[in-house]
């Protein structure tokens, strides 16, 4: 925050891709709100013969549960989705981030043909991951007392994690390391993993929060990666003048 309030063109740089998924949601969640009855009527053919007001409240109830599950999905693609529209826009954001803490690691750049392809083949197995955890948990959340305060929190972690996995892969890339290298330092870092994500989802939460804060969580990502998770920071040449990459940048107007 600190970072994109220094650096508010970039902040602004960064809040187009975000735009953009946000728009191609909304029109999604609209089309699914509008047909969420019409799909749980065509999931139950088997209660047409049911009393008419115990078929029509089932099948309300079953229209909502579609709904939120597409919701869920909504909150819990929208990181990956985001990253992969805006790529090189995020490829950028994230290099003036490290460019500011000193030296930008050199050597990993892969050209954009090739990097969108894996971003999306990445993000597919991330997802694959991560619904290996939630539909679980979104089961358990029709449990009584269960369903209304342990899944919310492990709902919370473990969405938090992904999107952590998801933010960091542009400074960790950076760097040379591919997914298993990268779920595994996060895995080795499960406190910074959970501190870091758990918050950007629930700012997610916040309407339009993801779209505000996605520039926010890369330009984070970014500094976590460098000053926590990557090879030492102090490792990296440093042009004379710069400042220790483990310093962060002053605030406007502050020595």
């Amino acid at each position: 925050m600190r970072w994109c309030a220094r650096h508010p063109r970039w902040w602004l740089f960064g809040l187009l891709p975000a735009l953009v998924t946000l728009v191609i949601y909304a029109v999604a969640l609209t089309f699914l709100g509008g047909r969420a009855g019409d799909l749980a009527d065509f999931a139950t053919p088997f209660a047409d013969g049911w009393n008419p007001g115990l078929r029509d409240t089932m099948r309300f109830l079953l229209g909502i549960v579609i709904f939120g599950m597409g919701l869920a999905i909504a909150v819990l693609t929208f990181t990956a989705l985001t990253l992969i529209i805006g790529e090189p826009f995020y490829e950028k954001l994230s290099e003036k981030v490290e460019e500011s803490y000193g030296e930008v690691p050199e050597g990993n750049d892969v050209p954009w043909w090739r990097a969108i392809p894996r971003s999306i083949r990445d993000s597919l197995i991330t997802l694959w991951f991560a619904l290996l955890f939630t539909v679980p948990l979104f089961a358990l959340g029709f449990v009584p007392v269960i369903g209304q305060t342990v899944v919310p929190v492990l709902g919370a972690a473990v969405s938090g994690f992904f999107l952590t996995v998801e933010l960091t892969t542009l400074a960790m890339e950076r760097r040379g390391m591919r997914r298993k290298e990268r779920f595994g330092v996060l895995r080795a870092n499960k406190a910074a993993a959970l501190g870091f994500g758990v918050v950007v989802f629930l700012i997610f939460l916040i309407p339009v929060g993801a779209v505000v804060a996605m520039p926010v969580a890369v330009a984070g990502a970014a500094i976590m990666v460098r000053l926590h998770l990557g090879p030492a920071a102090t490792a990296l040449p440093r042009r004379q003048g710069d400042r220790d990459p483990r310093t962060p940048p002053p605030l406007p107007g502050r020595s």
